[in-house]
């Protein structure tokens, strides 16, 4: 089996913002379609789709009130299977977001579990009634803000939702629950889909014995959305019944030829490379996973190598998948301005050590343009939780702005009409018809282009160096052996590289004898570099 997703470079496409085909400000699939040899070019092998089913919108498509029909905001089936055609043409697999732990609450399934305590899907969701005094079963909290819990007088008992009321969560202790989402599954991989990226994974399966949640040992962590922090969430996600149902929807896809299933693991820090490491270890689980270990604000040598090194240890027969940026966090330019030299600068330097790293690859549309975050005004928001904690939140908004083509035409080329979200002049001077020679598209192409021609970068091995902050460095050893360094300040470094060392690729350094100096924000692929010490 060839296994395409082991050495690829996989490309997160918003569908709401990457290309409207007709004209009501909201992307589709006919314009993604349009804009595949965008993709192709850049040298990617997949697109990855966040939701294009049928919702409400509630949360942008991570409602699904239809796991069968497109969402008539993007376009129809038939508008899917020509987009499937197109790619495959290109060269290009596709895999689409797949919210399976909890649906809309406009979906046919809740609005038949919520009649009554007795109907054929009265236990598809998990319900609970109240504590003695009408508190929730739980104490457990909903990432959007308040309980996880919303009181439904109808049935007189509470739901669980661990994102928005219009989001309930479904009972994967439920065998029936478990075959329905697996024949949705196959509904897809029978229309030629190349596999599934499956949103909070560690979330499908909660406590059967609803346990309330002890407090976090560590030192919690606060935000005025989410305070999760303030637990450890033991009995809420990640339970170990969780695998269970992993190794149903890994034997599903095991029918088909080379499908790929990527997990989003909803967990931060250590535990989340823990994690990721469990779902992924054999042969009959996730072929991959990827956290929001490299999603936050940390910018350290030691956070990248520490999350690399924890996969490595926790999982060595698992396959990582690495990003820096997707549609729920900050872009990383922004998020790492302050060890930047310039935004052009980080986004070179991002580029280069993401493509470094072992294991697959994410970007996230318009990364490869350098984009930064959108300043968003509160009228101009969309996000459920930037509009109820604003401005202590900013929400997600700003990452989700529209692709940028044309920086002249209206909307930056996204829309001839009134976009979703605005198209301001920060990230339309970024459109792709400004990225020249020299652009930051066209690094990204070239390194691209040069780890797919790198076996070491492509199969190899990594074996850290032990270097002193701000340094990153690590060998990537296969059929030969390069060694992989970065400069994560502003401010310059020097290395002892030995007297054989050569450059190799592309790189933000020199290299005077056995002299490499890296400056703010530099890098290099160093091919005979024998020993490296800094000086």
């Amino acid at each position: 089996m060839a296994e395409w997703w082991r050495d690829a470079v996989i490309y997160q496409i918003y569908p709401r913002s990457y290309q409207d085909g007709t004209g009501n400000g909201i992307g589709d699939l006919a314009g993604i379609t349009r804009r595949l040899p965008h993709v192709a070019e850049l040298g990617a092998d997949c697109i990855w789709q966040s939701p294009i089913f049928q919702s409400p919108q509630a949360d942008m498509g991570y409602d699904v009130s239809d796991y069968l029909a497109v969402d008539p905001l993007f376009g129809t089936l038939e508008d899917f299977d020509r987009l499937i055609d197109v790619a495959h043409s290109l060269g290009l697999k596709v895999i689409t977001d797949q919210v399976l732990s909890h649906t809309s609450d406009q979906h046919d399934w809740f609005k038949a579990s919520r009649k009554d305590r007795t109907n054929d899907k009265a236990d598809w969701y998990v319900w609970a009634d109240p504590l003695p005094d009408g508190a929730p079963p739980t104490n457990w909290h909903s990432h959007f803000g308040g309980p996880a819990w919303e009181f439904d007088p109808q049935r007189g008992q509470y739901y669980l939702h661990n994102f928005l009321a219009s989001q309930p969560d479904l009972n994967f202790h439920n065998p029936d629950v478990q075959d329905a989402i697996l024949a949705t599954a196959k509904f897809w991989l029978d229309r030629g889909l190349d596999g599934f990226r499956l949103d909070t994974v560690n979330y499908y399966v909660h406590d059967a014995k609803l346990r309330s949640n002890p407090p976090a040992q560590a030192k919690p962590q606060v935000m005025a959305t989410d305070l999760y922090g303030m637990q450890d969430n033991i009995y809420n996600k990640t339970r170990p019944e969780n695998v269970a149902f992993l190794e149903r929807l890994r034997a599903l896809t095991d029918q088909y030829e080379d499908i790929m299933m990527v997990g989003e693991v909803g967990e931060m820090g250590h535990r989340s490379i823990e994690i990721m490491g469990e779902y992924t270890k054999g042969r009959d689980r996730l072929h991959m996973a990827y956290s929001f270990a490299m999603l936050g604000p940390d910018f350290t040598a030691e956070h990248f190598r520490n999350c690399i090194e924890g996969f490595q240890q926790g999982a060595p027969d698992g396959h990582p998948y690495w990003s820096l940026s997707n549609h729920d966090v900050p872009r990383h330019v922004t998020r790492w301005a302050e060890y930047a030299t310039s935004d052009d600068a980080m986004a070179r330097f991002a580029c280069a050590m993401l493509m470094a790293f072992e294991g697959t690859i994410g970007i996230y549309q318009g990364e490869e343009l350098g984009q930064l975050e959108t300043e968003m005004e509160f009228h101009e928001l969309t996000d459920p939780p930037a509009i109820r904690y604003w401005p202590g939140v900013k929400g997600r908004d700003g990452c989700r702005t529209p692709m940028v083509w044309e920086a002249d035409a209206p909307n930056a080329g996204f829309s001839t009409g009134q976009p979703w979200l605005p198209v301001k002049a920060p990230q339309a001077a970024r459109a792709v018809d400004q990225q020249g020679e020299g652009s930051v598209l066209a690094f990204y192409k070239d390194t691209i282009a040069f780890r797919k021609s790198s076996d070491a970068l492509s199969h190899g091995t990594t074996e850290f160096l032990n270097l002193p902050e701000p340094i990153l460095g690590f060998r990537r050893v296969g059929a030969q052996v390069l060694t992989c360094l970065f400069n994560l300040s502003p401010e310059p470094v020097t290395l002892h590289v030995g007297d054989s060392a050569q450059l190799s690729g592309p790189f933000a350094a020199s290299l005077d004898g056995t002299t490499l100096t890296l400056p703010g924000n530099g890098f290099a692929y160093v091919t005979d570099a024998k020993e490296v010490s800094a000086l």
